[in-house]
């Protein structure tokens, strides 16, 4: 007979083969169909519950960056059992949000041409697979938890600009300036200086030299680029994301995103932070990764999810992410950016790419203090 197996590399039971059945007298009539499919379907069960989930899970939070308040928060709910991973996520990527991490999460921070600051957040529930997320969001603070809200009172994945603005309304978030005098006075600067760097290409006139408006390049038109090309405005100053994948003591493992964007980018613009398997993704019988960097760039690779079957095929959560960054880096090699992954057994790692070293902080049982870890980058 077949093996019993499940769908994510969990022990494979073999059912007793037949010629050892008939031999001693079990093999199972016709009559018996009903009681035998009983006692398939229970083992079923117990095959694709993951051993884990038997003899239970380790809290743990795992985040992009140095934001330790942002985990030390996400680990308070997981250490005293205050609530779900998802609760760890939600607030821990607030607490970034109303810290203003770097100026790169939150209100107040990479203001778009206009000057406006809008955000961008997601959350997953690596249990349920449910996402909710929100992009271009206006005048809402809360993005995370708007996009939490996205994902319980909607069957929606994403909602973005002034709707999103409209549905955080109704769910009776408070609408608010995101505009601070910090980036007030960012915007203005870049003004001064020519709208310098910005996002466009292929345009006149020369978006080097000048804030336009601008139109599109007759002399471009038919010209074909084979080589693919990044932007060059990403940096560890503009690096833009917080990503979060907590595991709590039930096994439920949950991950999120939330961001102010690119600086000085073009209004409307949405990067990988929103996107499911870009910005983060979890899985219950794996484990879970963020990325952070340049999500113009990183969006087109799903990072993510790349490092997610890196670690369903065996790798470790190292190794895994850093297939997820080389990925991206045979196309772009001057990109930025970074992957953090978590399995379902706690063990993490991180990968990065175009800075001498990439910050990252972990919380556990078995640290039982935020940790700041360390990966050394390639390319």
């Amino acid at each position: 007979m077949l093996p019993l197996c499940t769908l994510a590399r969990y022990s494979c039971l073999t059912a007793v083969n037949q010629a050892s059945m008939m031999k001693e007298g079990y093999w199972i009539q016709r009559r018996h169909y009903s009681g035998a499919m009983a006692g398939v379907l229970q083992g079923l069960v117990l095959l694709l519950t993951p051993p884990l989930l038997i003899h239970g899970y380790k809290p743990i939070v795992i985040n992009t960056w140095s934001f330790t308040n942002a985990t030390a928060k996400a680990w308070e709910i997981l250490r005293q059992g205050e609530g779900t991973a998802l609760d760890a996520v939600e607030r821990g990527c607030a607490t970034c949000e109303e810290l203003q991490c770097d100026g790169t999460v939150g209100f107040g921070g990479s203001p778009d041409e206009t000057g406006e600051t809008t955000l961008d957040a997601m959350i997953m529930d690596g249990t349920t697979h449910d996402v909710g997320a929100v992009a271009d969001l206006r005048r809402v603070k809360g993005a995370m938890a708007v996009a939490r809200s996205v994902m319980e009172h909607t069957t929606h994945t994403l909602l973005v600009g002034e709707q999103a603005t409209h549905f955080a309304l109704m769910m009776g978030f408070p609408e608010e300036n995101l505009t601070t005098p910090a980036s007030a006075e960012m915007h203005e600067e870049w003004l001064r200086n020519n709208c310098q760097p910005n996002f466009w290409v292929n345009v006149s006139p020369d978006p080097t030299t000048s804030c336009g408006p601008y139109r599109p390049s007759n002399a471009s038109r038919n010209a074909k680029e084979y080589t693919a090309r990044e932007g060059g405005n990403f940096n560890q100053l503009n690096h833009d994301t917080i990503g979060m994948i907590a595991i709590d003591s039930q096994g439920h493992i949950a991950g999120g995103t939330s961001t102010n964007g690119a600086r000085n980018k073009i209004p409307g613009r949405v990067g990988d932070s929103p996107i499911p398997g870009s910005g983060a993704y979890v899985d219950k019988f794996v484990g879970g990764a963020a990325a952070t960097g340049d999500g113009d760039v990183m969006m087109r690779f799903l990072p993510a999810l790349v490092a997610v079957e890196g670690m369903r095929q065996g790798f470790s959560p190292s190794k895994a992410a850093e297939i997820a960054i080389y990925r991206v880096a045979q196309y772009y090699p001057d990109f930025m950016g970074a992957v953090v992954a978590l399995n379902m057994k706690g063990e993490y790692g991180a990968a990065c790419h175009g800075i001498d070293h990439f910050p990252y902080s972990v919380a556990s049982t078995e640290t039982s203090v935020v940790q700041v870890k360390t990966a050394s980058c390639v390319g």
